[in-house]
């Protein structure tokens, strides 16, 4: 038996070799093994580099996109930039577009040499009617707080304090109106504030 094992252990040896080439095959045979491994390495190759091809023209494709994204923003960034400069150069145009009445009204009332007090009067008020709806249309709101109203130091300052009989802490009289510019204090209303008892 142990005869009989040693031809099968050698024939084991024997069937492995390089390259998986069995080391008893005959050259023609190791030949035709080695081309097929070449062939085979060779389309491994080929395989590889079509996929390098591929990735480079991706890559160039996101290098590309990159590019003009870069350029976009670039442009939106002076765009806003030129806009923002126009704001600023331009945004007293509507308020000034909505004043011009007004002068015009005065300029009016001027040319009038031998008006009568109710005349110049009368003028007055319609210029100043004028005035106050140029300067609503442009937010600009009057704030004139009622006599009793509860002081607000956001919208109110304070001149003095004086003895009143009211509520401590509220508005006694207004010395001069104040003026909110889209809700934001442009003047406070000058007042006094009735004093603690």
């Amino acid at each position: 038996m142990s005869e009989n094992q040693k031809p099968e252990q050698n024939q084991s040896v024997n069937s492995s070799g390089v390259d998986g080439v069995p080391a008893d095959a005959s050259p023609e045979e190791r030949e035709a093994a080695l081309a097929a491994n070449e062939a085979d390495a060779m389309t491994e190759f080929s395989s590889v580099q079509a996929e390098l091809a591929t990735l480079k023209a991706k890559n160039a494709d996101l290098a590309d996109q990159f590019l003009r994204a870069k350029a976009e923003a670039e442009n939106a960034r002076r765009r806003a930039e030129e806009e923002i400069s126009k704001a600023r150069k331009f945004a007293v145009e509507s308020f000034a577009e909505s004043l011009l009445p007004v002068t015009d009204s005065l300029e009016a009332g001027l040319v009038i040499k031998d008006a009568t007090p109710e005349q110049i009067r009368e003028g007055a008020e319609v210029t100043l009617r004028q005035l106050k709806s140029a300067l609503e249309r442009n937010k600009v709101v009057e704030v004139n707080p009622a006599v009793g109203s509860k002081f607000d130091p956001h919208q109110h300052q304070a001149i003095s304090m004086v003895a009143a009989d009211q509520q401590p802490n509220t508005v006694v009289t207004v010395l001069q109106k104040g003026y909110l510019i889209a809700e934001r204090v442009l003047r406070p209303a000058l007042v006094t504030v009735a004093a603690p008892k």
